[in-house]
This record gives C-alpha cells, sequence and structure tokens, in this order.
C-alpha cells in the first residue's frame, strides 16, 4: 500500500482559490451541439463514494473499499470489486460510444474520501481511468467533473466554518490528482445526500463559500426548495435553471444558479436512463426573452445496487444509441449542466432570467418577523414555529424526508461540535496572520479527523460499528489537537510541509 498518510486536503488555499476564480468558457469552445436546434435534454450525474474508517490491520484509516476487499465474507462485501469496476468503467464505455457515433455525456461527483482511499490502496487501474476521463482532451466535451465536499458531509449538521473547509479540501485533492487545469472546469457542485441547508444562516455561508470557491451551479433535490410564496416548484419549472436566493439572519443576500434534480432517491431512474425518456417527451420554454430547451437533471449513486451494477452500463449505451439514430438533427439530446449554463449564457439567458427560489420553509420564517432580521429576531422567530407547527424544520431537506442525519446521533453531534471550536480556537488565529500554517502536519492531522468525523456514512446506518469508528476518530482528532498545542506546530519552520497539489 502506498504511504498516503495524509491526503492533500490543505495547504495551497490561496492558489487554488485564485484559479477557481479565474473567469473561462469551459465548455463553449469544444461543445458540438446547437442550442437552436435542441427541443429538451437530460443531464445525469454519477456520485461515487467509499468512506474512510479507521479499520486497518493496527487501526490505520482505510477506504471502506479496501476493508471490503479484505473482509469478503460480511454482509455484501463481496461487491467489493464490482464497485471497483463502475468507479473506472466510463473510461470504457464513453469512448465506445464517441467511436459508434454516439455524443454522449456524463457528470461525475467523486468524494474526496474515495480518491483518496483509491490512492491508499493503489489501484493504478482505477486512477488511471479517472485520469482519462477527467483530463483527455477527447472526453472533455463528454465529461463533467463535480465538485463536492471532501468528506461526504451532509451540510446541514456541518459546522458552519468547516463548510469552505470541506469544499477546499475537495478542491486540493482533485488538484494532485488531475491537475489545474481540470480542477478550473469544475464549476457544479454535488451536495452529499443532495441537502440543501434551510437555516438562513447556513444556507448562506454555503452559498457565500461555494461562489468564493469558483462554483457557478449546484444541483438541489425539487421538494427541498419553494418560490417565494412558499409554494411549490410549478411542473415546467423544474425543468429550467432556477436562482437560488439565500438570506441570513442580518438580512444579507447571496445566489447561485441551480438545477432542479426531479423525483426521489431511486436509482433505477438514472439505471434505467429514465431522464432521457422523459426529455423526449418535452420541449423547449419560454425564458428571458427567447425559448430554451427543457433539462432533466438526475443524479444516483454510480455503483451501490444491482440496477447500477448491472443494468445501468447497457441503458446508458442504448440510450446514447437511440438518441444517434435521430440523425444529425436530435430533438433531444445529453448535455451536461455547465454546457447547457453557458449554452444558454451565449444566447442572453443568464441567471437574471431565471426564476428565483429560496430552500424549504423560507417563507414561512420570513413570514414570522415584522421588521428587519437579526440573528435574534430570526432565532426567535424558528423557536416559535418549532413550538406551533409540527411540520416546521430547520434541519434542511434531503433527497428522502425518512432519514434523519440528525435526530438519535448526538452521541457523534456534540463531540463533532467540540472538536470543531477548538480545531478553530487553536488555528483559525495562526492561519490568519500566516496562511502557510496550513502546509504544516499538525494542522493537516487535525484538519483530516475533523473532516473526517463530519462524514454523513456515520450517522446513517443506525448507532453501532458506524458511531464507533465516530468515536475513534474523534479520539484522535482530539489527540491531534492536543499534540499541535504541545509539539511547537506553531513554529513553521519545523512544520513538516508538502508539495504543490499540481
Amino acid at each position: 500500500m502506498s504511504d498516503h498518510a495524509i491526503p492533500p486536503i490543505a495547504g495551497y488555499e490561496a492558489e487554488i482559490l485564485a484559479l477557481v476564480q479565474q473567469a473561462g468558457p469551459v465548455a463553449l469552445p469544444q461543445t458540438n451541439l446547437n442550442l437552436e436546434q435542441i427541443r429538451s435534454g437530460f443531464a445525469c450525474a454519477l456520485h461515487m463514494h467509499q468512506p474512510t474508517i479507521p479499520a486497518g490491520a493496527n487501526g490505520e484509516l482505510i477506504s471502506h473499499l479496501q476493508y471490503m476487499l479484505e473482509h469478503p465474507g460480511e454482509g455484501d462485501n463481496h461487491n467489493a470489486e464490482p464497485f471497483a469496476h463502475c468507479y473506472k468503467r466510463l473510461a470504457d464505455i464513453i469512448p465506445q460510444l464517441i467511436q459508434e457515433g454516439c455524443n454522449p455525456r456524463i457528470m461525475l461527483d467523486y468524494s474526496g474520501n474515495l480518491l483518496w482511499g483509491v490512492e491508499q490502496m493503489g489501484r493504478h487501474d482505477i486512477l488511471e481511468a479517472l485520469k482519462k476521463l477527467a483530463c483527455d482532451p477527447t472526453l472533455q466535451p463528454h465529461v463533467e467533473w463535480l465538485g463536492t465536499f471532501w468528506s461526504h458531509a451532509v451540510a446541514p449538521s456541518t459546522p458552519i466554518p468547516d463548510l469552505k473547509l470541506q469544499i477546499l479540501a475537495w478542491q486540493h485533492q482533485f488538484a494532485a490528482l488531475f491537475g489545474h487545469e481540470a480542477l478550473q472546469r469544475v464549476k457544479g457542485f454535488s451536495p452529499p445526500e443532495m441537502h440543501l441547508p434551510n437555516h438562513p444562516d447556513t444556507l448562506y455561508e454555503l452559498v457565500k463559500a461555494l461562489r468564493e470557491c469558483g462554483y457557478r451551479w449546484l444541483l438541489v433535490q425539487e421538494h427541498s426548495v419553494e418560490n417565494p410564496d412558499g409554494s411549490g416548484l410549478r411542473h415546467e419549472q423544474k425543468y429550467i435553471p432556477n436562482q437560488l436566493v439565500a438570506r441570513n439572519s442580518s438580512g444579507e443576500e447571496v445566489s447561485i444558479t441551480a438545477l432542479i434534480k426531479t423525483q426521489g432517491s431511486d436509482t433505477k431512474l438514472v439505471g434505467q436512463m429514465q431522464p432521457c425518456y422523459e426529455a423526449m417527451g418535452l420541449g423547449r420554454q419560454v425564458l428571458g426573452a427567447t425559448t430554451v430547451p427543457s433539462l432533466v437533471s438526475q443524479i444516483a449513486d454510480g455503483e451501490n445496487g444491482g440496477v447500477m451494477m448491472n443494468e445501468f452500463p447497457p441503458a446508458f449505451i442504448q440510450a446514447h444509441r437511440t438518441i444517434a439514430a435521430q440523425g444529425d438533427d436530435p430533438g433531444t439530446v445529453a448535455i451536461n449542466g455547465t454546457e447547457y449554463l453557458q449554452l444558454l449564457g451565449a444566447a442572453g439567458v443568464g441567471c437574471g432570467d431565471f426564476p428565483p427560489i429560496q430552500a424549504v420553509h423560507q417563507r414561512k420564517l420570513w413570514q414570522q418577523l415584522s421588521g428587519p432580521p437579526s440573528p435574534a429576531t430570526t432565532e426567535a422567530a424558528i423557536a416559535r414555529l418549532q413550538a406551533s407547527d409540527p411540520s416546521f424544520s430547520m434541519a434542511g431537506a434531503s433527497w428522502t424526508n425518512n432519514l434523519s442525519w440528525v435526530e438519535g446521533y448526538a452521541n457523534v453531534l456534540e463531540p463533532l461540535a467540540r472538536l470543531s471550536a477548538d480545531f478553530h480556537r487553536l488555528f483559525d488565529e495562526q492561519v490568519a496572520q500566516d496562511p502557510s500554517f496550513t502546509k504544516g502536519g499538525p494542522y493537516q492531522q487535525a484538519l483530516l479527523h475533523l473532516l473526517l468525523l463530519e462524514t454523513s456514512c456515520f450517522r446513517y446506518w443506525g448507532q453501532g460499528t458506524w458511531t464507533d469508528y465516530a468515536s475513534e476518530i474523534h479520539r484522535r482528532g482530539v489527540a491531534a489537537i492536543s499534540n499541535a498545542q504541545l509539539s511547537g506546530a506553531f513554529n513553521l519552520r519545523s512544520a513538516k510541509t508538502r508539495t504543490n497539489p499540481a
């Protein structure tokens, strides 16, 4: 196994922020789609993730995929190698379709945990496939990578100061693997579990961090948002871009474009390429001063379950062959998110033309305030609504309302909040005084354990092994912070640094 004791998650924040803010057309120089000829489109994304767990031979941090491979007799661990194949198979499928004369598209969302784990395991077959998908110029018009949180944290229950750390850590990891040019092309963001915060301050800080980190749009679940009047999205509104407006408890606003993921979490939607066939029944819509193609946006786990492991590849291939059979002027096309938005922009349609939306329950909240909002009046309004309205929640919304990443997990969330507070109390002033402090090994050790503790998997499978993993990561995180205090970590000359991720 390769020596990857600390993944590339920090150290070059200023360089990365400058890089991703550089304006560039990304898709327009390479796209072979003509917006005027398109009646409708579909944008499919595949989400890939394996958590990091303290379960190596001597308690080392390893990928859950590695654990599955080493313990094939437990549960469904026999699927480990099929999962590994799913992580790399698009590098074969996309070129095959191009060679056949098809015009495929796919968006890819890989967690930082998974990318690091593949490195740890020395799976060069997977790494080479991913590098092809990220860097091969012939594939760039067809493959779009989406950013995400490094450790698959769910935003509503992640401490606000850590949202940007998660975003930047993923960008560090991606740049280290695939280079700066590949990172510059990443303009869309995929929130883990499609979990969108609806607390005004959390949502505001998330959108602000996304914009500061160079993102121009994000994917949101249809029932996690509402119109300004509190109504659900109109049917046709789900198939055009919307503008997500985040207003915090002090009245400040920031916004970002949102593409709407329709329907629920059923992987059959993507596994059987339902978005393609739904798009074939849709037409153009009026937007701004023109008409634009309707867009069906969907995301599913890329490896999880029999449908995605077995049915997706032939269904994906057949859908693109069906479109290719329509000839040179297909009414329905596969199209990626940034490509779609930049084509709209070139046609004179921009974010000012997109319907404004907000996170669910915002209307109820703002109606409770009689004057300008403040943190105190906002929290008081939230408390009144929670006491009087059983349907009101500030826990956010995700791909399903049947699971909570908060209820019943105080034994994970309370230590997490303390570790986050201790981390920022110890390091924030040092980083503010000298940004290169993030290159230090003690800082990165503490950051790694903080990010890992925020992994959603530790609050998905119920109490037991997974919450035990969280307790052990928390213990190591506390130790990392203590060691940083005791070891002279605040003398940068004695801190171990890592090389540039590019």
